[in-house]
């Protein structure tokens, strides 16, 4: 047996939140993956933060709103969005976007 590898760069687009003074006060990035057993890519979700000063305030779900047209947009067959056990109302905001919890991540730290 040969195992090969092969390098590729990772698409990414960045979603971001202003106040009206330019300071960033919301973010999201949406990964695109291509995957063999798919003819189409899948988006992964990652870093949705919003400051502490504005949360509660529609911000996340606006971003992830964002995030799903664009998944539309470019026609990706799935986007999966992970998050801690600890963050039930992060679980509650993917639930009411319509994502089904999927099953589990595992996480190697390195």
């Amino acid at each position: 047996m040969d195992l090969r590898k092969a390098e590729a760069a990772a698409r990414m687009i960045r979603f971001t939140i202003l106040d009206g003074s330019g300071r960033e006060i919301a973010r999201a990035r949406l990964y695109l993956h291509e995957n063999d057993l798919h003819d189409r890519p899948y988006g992964y979700v990652e870093d949705v933060f919003v400051s502490p000063d504005h949360r509660r305030q529609g911000l996340a779900r606006r971003i992830m709103e964002e995030i799903i047209s664009e998944a539309r947009r470019r026609r990706l067959y799935k986007v999966v969005a992970g998050s801690r056990h600890t963050r039930p109302e992060v679980h509650r905001l993917y639930l009411g976007l319509g994502f089904s919890d999927h099953g589990k991540e595992f996480r190697l730290d390195i």
